[in-house]
């Protein structure tokens, strides 16, 4: 299969309307999977309403079917024609929180999404993008769009569309390439069809943001390998390079040298994975420093990134520097514990 890419200004191009993201809109009427940019990540988007344009991106992402998919609307005046009700609560988190990297879960109305999206659930998840190209491929699209991000099933999301040239060249119809996305990680999961409503995914709205809008949530930490998870990313590793990765709480950098030396000496090549400040002075076989330990938004945008790179070196494992469980925080911390299948360096 030819991949077309399309690039896109999104400086250049906005006061023009996009025009050349037709052609991109063409292919998803048309049932075929395209790539594109969100503020968060690319996704891999498809007609959510078609199971035969669904199935293609299991295909290209070699995802499993019973994991659900988060669809992309591009005006919230959609959800009288996807969904059941609108509650005062689910009001409140769009007036606050869309367009931007919040999902909110749903009841569904029947009979209008593929089976596959939804993975057997009377749930649907629904965001709207704040990324323009996005919000206007959706719309020339015509179409609720099905979009996981843009990557082989299990590995980093993508951050670019390089990154998705990268894994999916060959297995998707286009990428359209807005440029690098803002965010860095998916959106922020939340479930409003049960009280108090629960946060299936840490992102990029925080837990204190959303309860300064609608009161008391919680975070769901049991529903690691349920049998139906109600979000993405709850039931399988996600995020893995290709060496393993470790996590380590950096209490000193003496401490983690003397640990990278300790594990070089075994004959390992070691990569580290860190804030400017721990990487600085640390001597390893590669280093990928993802920003500052004072601006974790930088460290979230730039996490996926730093994890990909090590797939360019010969690297035998990673030691990745591990982060407060506050704020973003706890998303990033989420990403890495999956990337490091929950291992340790004590």
């Amino acid at each position: 299969m030819k991949t077309i890419r399309w690039t896109v200004d999104i400086n250049v191009d906005k006061e023009s309307g996009y025009p050349q993201i037709s052609e991109a809109a063409e292919y998803l009427r048309n049932g075929h999977v395209i790539a594109f940019p969100t503020e968060t990540v690319y996704g891999l988007g498809a007609d959510a309403t078609s199971n035969t344009a669904v199935q293609r991106i299991f295909d290209a992402k070699g995802r499993p079917s019973d994991n659900p998919l988060i669809v992309h609307i591009s005006s919230a005046d959609q959800l009288s024609e996807l969904v059941e009700e609108v509650t005062e609560v689910e009001y409140k988190l769009i007036q606050s929180f869309w367009p931007g990297p919040l999902t909110i879960i749903f009841r569904k109305k029947a009979g209008v999404f593929s089976d596959l999206v939804t993975a057997g659930l009377q749930s649907i998840g629904l965001r709207m993008p704040s990324h323009p190209v996005a919000l206007e491929l959706i719309r020339l699209a015509g179409k609720p769009l099905a979009a996981p991000s843009a990557n082989t099933s299990g590995k980093p999301s993508p951050t670019t569309a390089n990154h998705v040239f990268y894994d999916l060249t060959g297995k998707v119809s286009g990428i359209v390439d807005g440029g690098e996305t803002g965010v860095g990680l998916e959106s922020t999961v939340i479930d409003c069809t049960v009280s108090p409503p629960t946060i299936l995914r840490p992102g990029g709205v925080t837990k204190d943001e959303i309860e300064r809008c609608i009161g008391q949530v919680v975070m769901d930490a049991s529903l690691k390998g349920e049998n139906a998870p109600r979000s993405p990313g709850m039931k399988y590793t996600h995020y893995a390079p290709t060496a393993p990765l470790y996590l380590m709480k950096v209490k000193n950098k003496e401490t983690l040298q003397v640990k990278i030396n300790d594990l070089q000496a075994e004959g390992k090549r070691v990569g580290l994975l860190a804030t400017y400040e721990t990487a600085a002075d640390i001597q390893t076989d590669h280093i990928a420093e993802i920003g500052s330990v004072s601006n974790l938004e930088e460290v979230a945008r730039r996490l996926y990134s730093g994890i990909r790179s090590f797939d360019e070196t010969e690297v035998d494992l990673i030691v990745a520097e591990a982060y407060p469980y506050e704020g973003i925080g706890i998303a990033i911390m989420n990403r890495l514990e999956k990337a490091a299948g929950h291992k340790w360096i004590l």
